[in-house]
């Protein structure tokens, strides 16, 4: 498995693709609210698996002295093989290595254990966002 940072129109294309099939095509996101107004400031990553398939995706994005994790997802027949975590990690160190102190995320609740096991801790009562329950969840790195 690759965690990387994408660097070319390829790399984020792959990553645009997860995202399509995780958030809109599985989760009925409309479009126009996956891919938004912070794609250009935001820093993308994509995963491969060891065949270079891309399985996995995510950005983060600069917020104040803090940054923002979105977009997390792993391909539905790939979940379960730690492709998350390595993500997860992955951001965490290139958030610390550009000074950041703390990150947010507003996790899908059937995701909440994930991000517990990782580090997170709940910071907000439930929420919608596309019609799907959500909670901000904080953690200081």
């Amino acid at each position: 498995m690759d965690v990387k940072i994408v660097k070319s129109e390829k790399e984020y294309q792959d990553a645009l693709s997860i995202r399509q099939t995780v958030f809109i095509d599985e989760q009925q996101v409309p479009a126009e609210l996956e891919i938004d107004e912070h794609e250009e400031t935001s820093t993308h990553f994509v995963v491969y698996d060891s065949n270079h398939h891309p399985v996995g995706a995510g950005r983060l994005r600069p917020k104040g002295d803090k940054a923002k994790v979105e977009r997390i997802c792993v391909l539905k027949e790939r979940r379960g093989e730690h492709i998350g975590e390595a993500l997860m990690t992955k951001l965490e160190v290139v958030a610390r290595s550009k000074g950041i102190k703390g990150l947010i995320l507003n996790a899908q609740t059937h995701a909440e254990g994930f991000y517990e096991k990782l580090g997170y801790n709940v910071t907000s009562d439930l929420f919608y966002e596309a019609d799907i329950p959500h909670v901000e969840m904080q953690k200081t790195i």
